[in-house]
């Protein structure tokens, strides 16, 4: 679907891909639907059409889906833009996130790194050539052990990676710990932190870090 721009000119709509196929297969002709006078958009609607017709695509790639989320947003608001998209509004601010980040670091997603460690690293660190060096660094590391990374990071922007590959270790030994006791053991426990007057939780720790500590 095209409208005509000026006089040897006309602006796409929609058909991208289509067109694109076409151009590969050689094609001589192209059939288009051409808007008229009372039917043909402003421009700010033509953008609206194109964003629309790319919505119907199996998937849209990353760049795509930036484009559509900072125009939709724009023009009718977030919460409209998220519906409009099918996502939900938390999905739709990590996109419109992510449209800050500069190309370069972009072109580690979704490959090497997710959206929102690419997000984050560049809030942190704003100077590209460092944070695509980060970046590097991030690629080798698991999920949980790269989210640690980021927060060590976030509290120490100048620390080393060494440094910081400590902290995020360091990190992830502390995390909560459930243990599911017994009808017996839950009330001994119970008893145990009456005596001392403290609570249930602090017996716990107490208990278990004096246990791994003769281990």
């Amino acid at each position: 679907m095209v409208q005509k721009e000026s006089k040897n000119s006309y602006l796409l709509l929609s058909g991208q891909r289509r067109l694109a196929a076409l151009k590969r297969l050689g094609a001589k002709k192209i059939p288009v639907l051409l808007l008229t006078h009372s039917t043909k958009y402003d421009l700010e609607d033509a953008k609206a059409a194109s964003v629309v017709e790319n919505l119907h695509r199996n998937k849209m790639n990353t760049k795509d889906m930036i484009a559509a989320c900072v125009f939709l947003t724009e023009s009718v608001g977030k919460a409209k833009a998220a519906k409009s998209l099918g996502i939900s509004s938390q999905t739709l601010k990590k996109y419109l996130g992510f449209a800050a980040v500069p190309e370069k670091l972009r072109e580690f997603v979704p490959g090497e790194l997710s959206r929102d460690d690419c997000t984050k690293l560049y809030q942190i660190i704003s100077n590209i050539t460092k944070a695509v060096k980060v970046a590097e660094k991030l690629i080798p590391l698991d999920q949980k052990l790269r989210k640690e990374y980021l927060k060590a990071l976030s509290r120490s922007p100048r620390s080393s990676h060494l440094k910081l590959l400590k902290k995020a270790k360091s990190g992830l030994l502390q995390q909560k710990v459930v243990i599911q006791l017994n009808k017996s053991n839950a009330r001994k426990l119970r008893s145990l932190a009456m005596k001392k007057d403290i609570e249930v939780v602090e017996m716990a720790d107490e208990i278990l870090s004096s246990y791994l500590k003769r281990r």
